[in-house]
Order: structure tokens, then sequence, then C-alpha cells
């Protein structure tokens, strides 16, 4: 592969016209295909295999016209102090906005607080609810702001008016902390480099490769049924991974330049060895974000592949572009060791010995002492993964949401009026076309669940028109995502059982509630198979690239540490409420349930990125004769800094996220960024080192038969070595 690469790398060089215009048209083209695109809204929100999902379905063909999925929204008022809502004014008020709440051509229906008994006991608060034919995402803003300015009169009117439900999400956005992380990445660059030029590169092929993916997903969203999350989370780890991996690769072409290598040669060079690993890095994040696929959740899968393909994008770009922008660049970009221009620095001498890098120090301290580095390491990572033993798991509601939106409100005015349940009302539907007598199975099946613990309200049955398929809506005594109101979903179901075998109808309960319990089931049961299918790939992958056993065992061992500490932290931040101001979490509560797959997906790819990078450079050191110290001092010697530089970057991009409206990306953006921050600087930079050198030798142990049977796939350059054996071995007959 190195050879290939090299080739691939020079030929970028010579080339670098043709193959700078290729990803320069690239990204017009999926740019113009972006501005013709519809806007994206949110993805469809569909859980295959799952009771809730079946029971939507069935409304669907059952109640044709009623858009189950569809947006609503919640009219929350309040009667001012001493009054109540039956009084004549408040009554005429509440009427009055119920008949403008029903004009828009995209409502369904409106209920009336007064017919539907949506008035609380103490005659201080009352609801309507209106319903849409479409999806919250999909809602224009025309409806919207009927919808807000239809409250607002009836505040005028002396009410408090709240309004709560789907109908008001709005497209998340990131703020201007993304541009901080970019600013962040910009400086450090310039440190690493000591040249504004060369610390540019990495910059410039992040954000056309970034471009070009998110510009192709904006333009695939409305036919793909693509959410406007995903596009975000392509940024996320696009920018992340395509900094990285140029930096990589410019700081190879540095190495070879000091060297004495002409730079057409030391840029194939850089790309045959630092490409080889990023070639291999980048397949260890495809294969996690692509993995995420087998949950079976499709917003899931969709997010994955289009992240995984622009981390494609970012790796094509470091082998092809990286190298040509390098050919403009010229003398520009200086050898390592060779101070660049920046205002106020001077150039320093080549001739003056140079004392060991901070690289070099650490790693000789942590093989004098491994013991005590292991121990510390793996210690302080347990504590931080401590309050991951409490994680609870839920997906958003309004209760989630900050106190100072209407949501929130209306959802505190509801509990305070008709208690917490009612914010999460259960659908149950039984489909009665088994049954003999499907008027004896609704009466059973509401008579069942009103003797359940926990039930507070059950509707009579609504049948639809065929008379064979009716709705029973419960509201339970608890909130939405409390294990009561769990607890009282798979009572409903058991009973179903029951029922199932006396009448013959099916019992189904769906909901946002019971979605959302049915979604976080779903992940709990998909996350150990998942960790199978990506660390078992990612396993084979190591062994092939650094032909051993142990080092991508010990590799998916530190991987566990560091994803775990990372658990704590979010857990500690967003549900405990620690450092919660700090990073702007307004609302604690259950961490989102999609969090924890999602982060072992992203943080194992991005965790073996580091171990890659850092771990070649010692075998390379280890192949080419030194003693397995040695050769982690050289690792670090070479690779420290960079791989510094890159988790420092990774970590500003990620937190960069952390000021996004949406809740989900600002959980993941923190995430993100505390596991490369355990697994950058613990895990790598410390535990691995450390046992390393405690393992010696029987590190790079790999049986005579396995290693017979596995390609070689030269990661570190020996093909390239020999060849200059080769030529310098022809130079001498020459001269002979």
């Amino acid at each position: 592969m190195a050879t290939f690469l090299c080739k691939l790398g020079r030929l970028s060089f010579r080339r670098r016209h043709l193959v700078a215009l290729i990803w320069v048209a690239l990204l017009a083209l999926a740019g113009a295909g972006a501005a013709s695109a519809p806007a994206a809204g949110n993805s469809s929100f569909s859980i295959p295999g799952t009771e809730a999902q079946k029971a939507f379905d069935l409304l669907e063909q059952r109640f044709p016209g009623t858009t189950a999925d569809g947006a609503t929204a919640r009219v929350v008022f309040k009667a001012p102090d001493g009054e109540k809502m039956t009084d004549p004014g408040n009554k005429a008020t509440v009427q009055d906005t119920v008949k403008e709440l029903a004009d828009g051509s995209e409502v369904a229906r409106v209920t009336d607080p007064y017919q539907a008994k949506a008035v609380s006991k103490d005659g201080t608060i009352a609801y309507a609810q209106v319903s849409y034919k479409v999806s919250g995402m999909e809602l224009d803003d025309a409806a919207k702001d009927a919808l807000r300015d239809t409250a607002r009169d009836a505040r005028e009117a002396g009410l408090t008016v709240e309004i709560g439900g789907d109908a008001l999400q709005a497209v998340p956005h990131t703020g201007s902390s993304e541009i901080i992380g970019i600013a962040v990445a910009a400086v450090v660059l310039v440190i690493t480099f000591g040249s504004l030029v060369a610390a540019g590169l990495p910059l410039l092929t992040a954000l056309v490769g970034v471009g070009i993916g998110v510009s192709t997903i904006t333009a695939l969203a409305s036919a793909l049924d693509l959410g406007s999350t995903t596009s975000i989370l392509a940024t996320m780890i696009g920018l992340a991974v395509g900094i990285d991996y140029a930096l990589f690769i410019v700081s190879r072409y540095r190495a070879e330049l000091a060297e004495g290598r002409e730079r057409e040669e030391a840029a194939g060079r850089a790309v045959g060895t630092a490409g080889s690993a990023v070639v291999f890095a980048g397949l260890t994040v495809v294969i996690a974000l692509v993995g995420l696929s087998v949950v079976n959740i499709p917003m899931l899968t969709k997010m994955g592949i289009a992240a995984a393909g622009t981390v494609a994008i970012a790796v094509l770009i470091a082998l092809t572009m990286i190298p040509a922008l390098l050919g403009y660049a010229g003398r520009k970009v200086r050898p390592a060791g060779q101070k660049g221009k920046l205002p106020g620095r001077s150039r320093t001498r080549q001739d003056t010995p140079a004392r060991p890098n901070l690289g070099t120090r650490w790693a000789s301290f942590v093989v004098r002492r491994p013991v005590a580095v292991l121990l510390l390491g793996v210690i302080g990572l347990g504590a931080a993964a401590v309050p991951a033993a409490s994680l609870e798991l839920g997906l958003p509601d309004d209760g989630s949401q900050p106190v100072s939106t209407t949501q929130r409100r209306a959802y505190d005015l509801l509990s305070e009026g008709f208690g917490p349940g009612v914010n999460g009302p259960l659908v149950v539907v039984v489909d009665a076309r088994g049954s003999d007598d499907p008027k004896a199975a609704f009466t059973r099946a509401g008579d069942e669940i009103k003797g359940l613990e926990d039930v507070v309200t059950v509707t009579p049955a609504q049948p639809n028109q065929a008379g064979d398929t009716a709705t029973i809506t419960v509201v339970p005594g608890s909130p939405p995502s409390s294990v009561a109101t769990e607890d009282l979903v798979h009572g409903i179901r058991d009973a179903g059982t029951g029922i199932k075998a006396g009448t013959g109808a099916d019992v189904l309960v769906t909901g946002s509630t019971a979605m959302n319990i049915d979604v976080s089931e779903k992940l709990n049961d998909a996350l150990v198979p998942y960790l199978v299918l990506v660390v078992g790939l990612a396993f084979l992958l190591l062994i092939v690239v650094f032909r051993s056993i142990l080092v991508p065992l010990k590799a998916a061992l530190g991987f566990l540490l560091s994803v775990t500490a990372a658990l704590g932290a979010v857990v500690a931040v967003f549900q405990w409420g620690w450092l919660s101001d700090l990073v702007g979490v307004e609302q604690t509560g259950p961490v989102m349930s999609m969090m924890p797959i999602f982060m072992v997906g992203v943080v194992f790819g991005l965790a073996m990125d580091y171990e890659v990078f850092l771990v070649t450079r010692m075998r390379e050191a280890y192949v080419h004769g030194e003693k397995p110290t040695q050769a982690v001092v050289t690792g670090f010697r070479h690779g420290a800094r960079v791989v510094t530089a890159a988790a420092v970057i990774m970590m500003a991009v990620f937190a960069g996220f952390i000021g996004s409206s949406d809740s989900m990306v600002k959980m993941i953006g923190f995430g993100l960024a505390i596991a490369v921050l355990f697994d950058a600087f613990v895990v790598r930079m410390a535990v691995v080192p450390a046992v390393l050198a405690l393992l010696g030798r029987k590190a790079w142990w790999l049986p005579g038969w396995l290693d017979r049977a596995l390609p070689n796939v030269d990661v570190e350059g020996e093909g390239l070595r020999a060849a200059d054996d080769g030529d310098d071995t022809d130079r001498e007959l020459v001269r002979a």
C-alpha cells in the first residue's frame, strides 16, 4: 500500500493543477445541487420492529386522514389570580381563540377545552389541542406564526397562555461557538508548524471536504429523507478528522524535507507512510459509523452513513489535494525544525544542537515508570467513569426544555392543573378484526387498563368507521420519563396478552411516550451486538496494520476505558448538573437514549485514529531494528507533538458544537470533546506506552501461521525503504 500511495502522492504533486481543478469542480457541483434542493426538515422518525411503530402504522391504515404522526400543539390557558377559566369573559376568550386556531390549511382539528373536559378541577387551567396534517418540521412558518399570534391575542385579553407540543420545534443551529472551534484549530496549527502557509493547508482542505460532504447531504436531504441534524453531525466529524488527517501528512512531509529529500519525493513518501495510517484510521471511523445501521433505526443509520461519507471524502482529500497544495506552496512550507517567518519570530540556527522534545522526555519517563503511570491512568479514568453507573436514558420532551421557553412553561402549567401524566398520554390501539365481538373487546380492554396501577384517566374507546379498531387514551399518574410510566406501558402490554386470549383482539400501546420507551430498549438491546461487530471488525483490521495480537487488544481495552469515563462525564454534567452552567445546560434530565451507542461508534473510530498514528511510528522504529522501549520513545519523538495538536484541534471542533440549540447535538459535542481528552491524553499518551513498555517484544508477537496468512499492507513504508536501498545500490554500481 505504501508504494501505491507514494506514487499517488507524487502524481498529485506533479499534476496539481488537474487535482485542484477536480476538487474545486466537485465542490461547485455539490454546492449547486445544495442551492437548488428543497430545504431539509426533520427526518421521519420511525422505529421498525417496535410495538409503538406497529401501532402508528395501524392507525394510518384504519383511521385514514387522522395523521397520527402529525404535529400537535397544546395551547394552555391560565386564569388571572382570583378568576376561573369558566368565568364568562375568560370562556369567551378561549372559544374565540379556538376558532382562530382552527383556521389554516394545515390544521386537521382543534379540541374545545369545555367540550373535551380539558379544564382543571379547580377551574384555573384549561388547554386546547391543535392537530396538524404535517409533522412539526414540515409545518410552514405561516402556520407557526398564526399559532403564536393567536396566543398573543389571548394574552392581551388577560390570560396566561403558553404553547407546548412539537408544532413550534425549529431547525437546530450551532451558533458562533463553531467558528471559535475552527479559530482555535487555526491557532494550534500555526503553533505546531510555525508557518501560516503550512497551518492553512489542513484548514483549507478540511473546509473543502466538509463543503462537499455537507452540500451533498443537503442536495439529497429531501430525496433520502435526511434530517437537519444529519448535516450538523457530518460537519462536526468531517471537520475534526479532515484537519487531523491533513495535519499528519503535512507534518510527515516536513519531516521528509528535513531528511534532505526533494519536495516531490517528500510529498510521495509522506502520503505513502502517513497516508497509509490515514487510510486505516479512516477505515476504522467508517466501520464504526456505518456499523450504526445494525441498530435498525433509520434516522441513526442515515446519520452514520452520511458522516462516514464525509470521513471518506476527508481521506481522499488528504491523499490527493494535500500533496497538490504542497506543490503550489513550494518553499513556503519549510522542513521540520526550521521556523517560518511568523511576526515577532526569528530564524533558528539549524546547527544548534536540539534538546529532546517534550514527547521524547515524556515517553522516557513513562518507560522508566510504566507501572505507576498505568495505575494512575486506569484509576483516574475509573473515577471519572463512576457516574456512568447512574446512567438514565430517555428522549427529550417539553419537560427537558429550558424554563425560559414557552414549551416548558406549558408543560409545567399542565402538570399543575392536571398532573404530570397529562404531558405524556398513552394511546392504546385495539385491533378487533380477529374478534367475534369488537365492542366487547373494546370494553374489556378499557376495564382492564383502569385496574392497573398509576392510571389516572382512561377515555372511552373511540372506534373507526368500520368498527373493527378503536383507540383508548390513557393518562398516567407519573411524568412521561419516569420509571412508573415505563412500568405502566409494560403493564398494559402484559394485560393485552390476556385480552388477546379472551377476545381475539390485539392491544398495542403507542404515543410519543411509548415510542421513547421502545427506542431506549431497542438501543440498549443493540449495544452489545454493535460493540461486538464494530470492535471485532476493527480488531481484525488493526491486526493487519500492526501485525500483532496484543497491540489491537490493548487498543480496544483502552477505548472501553475512555468511552466509559466520557459517559460518566456526560452523566455528571447533563444528568446531575455538575458544571452545567459552564456548558450551557439549562435543564438537567436523562441522557439521550442514542447517546451511548453513538458515542461508542464515533469515539471508537477516533480513538483508533490516534492509536494508528502513534503506534505505527513505534512499529516503524521497531521493525527497523530498535529495541521495544526505544521504539516507544522514537514513536513519541516523531508523533507526540502532532498527535497532541490533532487532539486539541478535534476537542476544539467538537466543543464548538456545545453552543448548538439542539440538545442532542450539544450533548454529543460535549461527550466527544471529553472523550478525545481522555483517550488522547490519558489512554494513548500514558496507558499505551506504559503497557508497551511492560510487554516489550511480546507486544509485537504474532503466530507464524497468522503472519503468513495476513496480507502485507506495509503501513510502515518498508517497501519505500527497500526501493531506496535498491536505488543506492544502483548508484554504487554506476560509480564502480
